[in-house]
């Protein structure tokens, strides 16, 4: 079995013959990227940090920002609302 951190521009893959000696390897691999990126001076990746930025139209936008006043909620909270409802639904058809 193998397996590769998915989400960051570096390389860091692991394996084993086990479950156990899969998550071991895995966790030698991450120790081994935070050691290398500290003698190197560089702030480690991390996958997903939670925030992104969205361009849309000037239109959408203002729909979105109006429709998310109108629910009393943020605009923010409104298009994370959307994405979870987008993604629950493709889950449903898999």
């Amino acid at each position: 079995m193998f397996g590769k951190v998915v989400g960051i521009r570096g390389l860091i893959s692991y394996e084993g013959e086990t479950g156990n000696q899969l998550e071991e390897d895995f966790k030698s691999a991450i120790d081994e990227y935070l050691a290398i990126c500290k003698e190197e001076g560089k702030t480690p990746e991390k996958p997903f940090k939670g925030s992104f930025n969205v361009r849309i139209s000037a239109s959408l936008h203002q729909k979105a920002a109006l429709k998310a006043m109108e629910e009393k909620t943020s605009l923010n909270n409104l298009v994370a609302e959307a994405i979870r409802s987008h993604l629950s639904r493709e889950e449903e058809i898999a």
